[in-house]
C-alpha cells in the first residue's frame, strides 16, 4: 500500500523538471542583463563620449545613459552638464595635440615656441571632428570653446602658460608681458584665427596667428621701445 502511494507521489512530481526547463527558457540574455545592476562608470561615459566625438555625433545625455544602462540623473551627476562633458573631451583633444606638437617641434628660443604653436594650430585645423562640431552649431561651439567660464579655455591658457614659464626658466624667452596675460593673449589670437570661419565667415589663417605670436615672443624686456616712460 505504501509502495503504491509512493509511486503516485513520484508520478505527480515527475513533470517538475519540465516546468524548470520552461522557467529557464523564459530567462533570456536580455532579461538577465536587465536584472543585473549596471556597472558602468564615469570612465565608461568618457570613453563613449570620445567614441561619439570621433564619429561626429552630437552628445545626447539620454541616449548615452541608455547605452550605458544608467539613468540620465546618474550621467548628469557624473558630468554636471552636456557642456562640461564637451569641455572634458575638447580638453583631452587639446592636451594630446599640444603634447604631439611639443614632441615634434624644432628650433630654439622663441622660434621653438612659435613652432610648437604652429604645429598645434595645424593639428587643430585639420581635426575633422572639431571642424564638424564647429560647423554643426557655431554659436554653441564658440560658447564651449571660448567663453571665460569654459573649462577648455581655462585649461588651454594654463597649458600655454606652463610652456611659457618653462621657456623663461630655461632662459630662451624674456617676454615683456606678464605670463598670465601673455598666455591669454596667445590663446585669443589662436582662437580668433582658427575659428575665423565660424566667427566672421573668413577663411582660417594659421600664418597670421603665428606671425602675431612670434612678435609677442621675440620682443624682450630690455627692448627700449617697451620701457615705461
Amino acid at each position: 500500500m505504501k509502495t503504491a502511494r509512493a509511486g503516485k507521489r513520484a508520478a505527480v512530481s515527475a513533470p517538475a523538471p519540465r516546468r524548470a526547463r520552461q522557467d529557464a527558457a523564459r530567462v533570456t540574455p536580455l532579461a538577465r542583463r536587465l536584472e543585473t545592476p549596471s556597472r558602468a562608470t564615469p570612465q565608461d561615459l568618457f570613453t563613449l563620449a570620445l567614441d561619439w566625438w570621433k564619429k561626429g555625433e552630437r552628445f545626447d545625455i539620454g541616449r548615452m545613459a541608455q547605452e550605458l544602462g544608467v539613468s540620465r540623473a546618474t550621467v548628469f551627476r557624473w558630468v554636471g552638464s552636456r557642456e562640461l562633458l564637451y569641455g572634458e573631451v575638447l580638453s583631452k583633444l587639446f592636451e594630446g595635440a599640444l603634447a604631439h606638437a611639443r614632441k615634434t617641434a624644432r628650433g630654439e628660443g622663441p622660434d621653438l615656441i612659435a613652432d610648437v604653436t604652429q604645429r598645434l594650430f595645424r593639428l587643430l585645423v585639420t581635426d575633422e571632428p572639431l571642424r564638424t562640431f564647429v560647423r554643426q552649431d557655431a554659436e554653441y561651439a564658440m560658447r564651449i570653446l571660448m567663453s571665460r567660464s569654459s573649462t577648455v579655455e581655462q585649461r588651454c591658457a594654463a597649458s600655454i602658460r606652463a610652456s611659457l614659464e618653462e621657456g623663461v626658466r630655461l632662459g630662451v624667452i624674456r617676454p615683456v608681458m606678464d605670463l598670465d596675460a601673455l598666455a591669454y593673449v596667445i590663446l585669443r589670437i589662436g582662437e580668433s584665427f582658427l575659428y575665423r570661419d565660424a566667427l566672421t565667415g573668413d577663411p582660417v589663417d594659421v600664418e597670421s596667428a603665428i606671425t602675431a605670436i612670434r612678435i609677442l615672443l621675440t620682443v624682450e624686456r630690455d627692448d627700449v621701445r617697451w620701457k615705461r616712460r
